[in-house]
């Protein structure tokens, strides 16, 4: 099984937050749940092939070897500590902000990197200061399997005295209890992309009010967020199905007129690579400072602010591109930036504002906030209006011109109810004209070969169950959706009228698939079975995952007619080598940061590089157009194939394929093209150059120099795979041998 995991959600935040009183960051994008109960914790597991979940036991007295390496090396930890730019600028704001011995408080430690620099700028510990606190270094880390990493990070340095551990949130401390004073400094970071997705503000208001001395020190001692508006067609594809949808040429009606917003994204920021569009943005605007969040005192809950901001460019505004400063010194001499490659600032203009992230980091993105329906025209030099609101976990905008005086709507229905939330990429494939026409295609081939068919859609696809109802009135349609669920349910009524089809042939079926009966289906046997695959919350599994579907059609055998018709009928396991220095760099063995000796972490949270022999990085997801520079080195090959016409089961293949370009390799990607019909005139891909689904990615343990076939010299011309898909774990295990 597949563990999914994060921080111990807080209860009394929103589910959206995760704790910030752990330090995982929000951007791993994996659902958490975490119980605790003494010196143990249940972590909940989920299979990704059943989507059924158990709650496993983690000891306290447990090795970090023992903890499953899923529960770690699928967040973004390693990717943050392998940040040059983020933990120099740490440092170096620590030693200028540490200078003599005092209480500091660290929450969310993570590995107790700056746990340990804020010892190491004390200076040597003093014992005979320890039971008043000065001179001490409280670790506050709730996750116990990062607990465990530290204590082993700790001892690899020697530093273990003057660092006290605590396994708790940082709101469940007391002084007197659990410290003996309050703390003179805090070391903190516990920011997502948006800046205050992981509980920031309420963090520090627990912190000023229990924690901290009146006026402490802190590092950070500031963050400003900015922002700037863009016209982006990329990014008005993810969100405004219904204009984008009017473009298509066919009869389905997923946002029927007069119901624009039934499918929408959330009103929230989505971080996002921004670099990787850029050549398809338009700036609209300069940058322009949204609020300022103070670490040094106690923030408020909320704030509202009305910026005027000036159009440098006409066009049509379609989103929000913000990022966030840190001033991590009270001087302000030392700044960390996740702005965008286009935010330069010259060497001799002291603005630090006007700068960008200095590498490609995957754990802090921009953050892109959608102007609702066909967005904002805005002419040269004319005025907008901008209200900005944030609340203790969020952010959120509305604009409007000022010539117009015309406030570009939020989200709003009538109906909330059967009013569905899906993700940008999700909407934007609703909303491709290619897509769909494919997708209908297969669907009419297969309603071809059936009268009057019974049909099941194993999965989450909307789309299906509306065109099988649509092309096919005299069928009878039965979704499963064990996503959506009643949300699903309620959106079909909805919209039955606009897409002429009858609730009396179409229903919500609420049971797992292995437990459908003949008396489900009225004792009749399924003529067509099938999906897209789309499995609604799972949008950053590994592409082999999504064969779940194969899983659901092995479990429905015995309700299936003889001459059932299977779609997806199979799905092809494709894949490439691949340059990917941003993101190898970023995932490659810790060693030496700041100072501190991190290669005992590099098993547990999935490195690649130097790790010991018999031991692999795990495949992760990846979209890869989000992944900073990358090449295609080598040709597309069909490694495995998957037949769902016969029951689930294990698979293993070898293959060999040729390089053709010359490079450095750091990694195969790999996909899955599903086939929708027998003749295999319909294949939908989700490889590399389809931006809207992630890839699954393989990195190698070391960068290797590859030369394209036909070259005389001794570097590596083609590679060995052999690869097996183990249906019990969810899992493809690769083997890889460069020729």
């Amino acid at each position: 099984m597949l563990s999914l995991f994060c921080k111990t959600l807080n209860p009394t935040f929103p589910l959206r937050v995760t704790s910030s009183h752990s330090s995982l960051p929000r951007s791993t994008r994996t659902i958490v749940r975490n119980m605790s109960s003494g010196s143990r914790m249940f972590q909940l597991k989920l299979d990704p092939l059943t989507g059924n979940s158990e709650w496993v036991v983690i000891e306290e007295s447990d090795t970090p070897e023992q903890t499953p390496t899923p529960l770690l090396a699928t967040t973004s930890y390693l990717d943050m500590l392998n940040d040059s730019p983020r933990n120099r600028a740490f440092r170096e704001a620590i030693d200028k902000t540490v200078t003599k011995p005092c209480h500091v408080l660290d929450i969310g430690a993570g590995t107790g990197l700056l746990s340990m620099m804020a010892a190491r700028a004390m200076g040597p510990a003093d014992s005979a200061s320890n039971s008043d606190s000065k001179g001490m270094v409280t670790a506050c880390e709730s996750y116990l399997p990062m607990v465990k990493l530290m204590r082993k990070v700790l001892r690899a340095n020697g530093i273990e005295r003057g660092i006290r551990i605590i396994n708790k949130r940082s709101d469940e401390l007391e002084v007197g209890r659990d410290i003996a004073s309050r703390a003179d400094v805090l070391v903190s970071e516990i920011l997502d992309s948006e800046l205050l997705g992981e509980g920031l503000i309420p963090t520090l208001q627990h912190a000023h009010d229990n924690l901290l001395v009146e006026s402490p020190k802190t590092v950070p001692y500031r963050a400003t967020i900015f922002g700037q508006l863009v016209e982006s067609k990329d990014l008005w594809k993810m969100h405004d199905l219904f204009n984008n949808e009017e473009k298509a040429l066919d009869t389905i009606h997923l946002v029927p007129k007069g119901m624009d917003t039934i499918i929408c994204v959330k009103h929230q920021q989505f971080p996002m690579h921004c670099d990787a569009i850029s050549e398809g943005i338009k700036l609209l605007s300069e940058p322009f400072k949204i609020f300022d969040f103070d670490f040094w005192k106690r923030p408020d809950s909320s704030r509202e602010t009305e910026l005027l901001i000036k159009a440098t460019k006409g066009g049509i505004a379609h989103a929000i591109i913000s990022w966030w400063l840190l001033q991590l010194d009270r001087e302000g001499t030392v700044f960390y930036s996740t702005g965008p490659k286009w935010i330069h600032c010259p060497s001799d203009v002291k603005d630090p504002s006007l700068s960008c992230s200095e590498a490609w980091c995957d754990h802090w993105k921009q953050c892109v906030w959608f102007i609702p329906n066909i967005g904002l025209s805005v002419r040269k030099d004319e005025y907008l209006h901008l209200h900005a609101v944030h609340t203790d976990v969020s952010l959120s905008y509305v604009v409007k011109t000022q010539s117009q005086n015309m406030e570009v709507r939020q989200y709003k229905l009538s109906a909330q109810d059967c009013q569905l939330f899906l993700s940008p990429e999700r909407i934007a494939i609703y909303g491709d004209n290619n897509w769909r026409c494919s997708m209908l295609k297969a669907i009419k081939n297969a309603l071809k070969q059936k009268a009057s068919p019974l049909c099941i859609v194993a999965d989450d696809s909307i789309f299906l169950t509306i065109a099988v109802g649509h092309l096919a009135r005299a069928s009878n349609v039965i979704s499963l959706f064990p996503g959506l669920q009643d949300k699903g349910e309620q959106y079909l009524q909805a919209v039955a009228a606009s897409n002429d089809y009858s609730m009396d042939c179409v229903k919500v079926l609420k049971k797992r698939n292995s437990a459908l009966t003949m008396q489900d289906t009225h004792h009749r046997k399924v003529d067509l079975l099938i999906a897209e695959p789309f499995y609604y919350g799972s949008d950053s599994v590994l592409p082999w995952q999504n064969l779940r579907f194969w899983k659901e059609r092995t479990t429905m055998d015995n309700i299936l007619s003889k001459d059932v018709v299977i779609m997806p009928c199979k799905g092809l396991l494709k894949a490439c080598a691949m340059s990917l220095p941003d993101l190898w760099r970023s995932r490659r063995c810790l060693k030496d940061i700041e100072g501190f000796d991190h290669s005992v972490v590099n098993s547990t949270l999935g490195a690649c590089g130097d790790l010991p022999a018999g031991e692999q990085s795990p495949c992760l997801p990846f979209f890869i157009w989000q992944c900073g520079e990358t090449k295609k080195l080598s040709e597309i090959i069909t490694i495995m194939e998957f037949n769902f016409q016969e029951l689930m089961c294990p698979c293993s293949e070898e293959a060999q394929f040729e390089f053709t370009e010359s490079g450095i390799c750091h990694g195969l990607v790999f996909w899955i093209d599903w086939v929708m019909d027998a003749g295999e005139s319909t294949v939908i891909s989700t490889g590399p150059e389809q931006r809207y689904w992630k890839q699954g990615v393989k990195l190698l343990e070391k960068p290797v120099t590859v030369q394209e076939r036909g070259s005389i010299s001794n570097f590596c011309r083609s590679t060995k795979l052999k690869v097996s898909f183990d249906p019990s774990v969810a899992d493809l295990s690769v083997e890889i041998a460069f020729v």
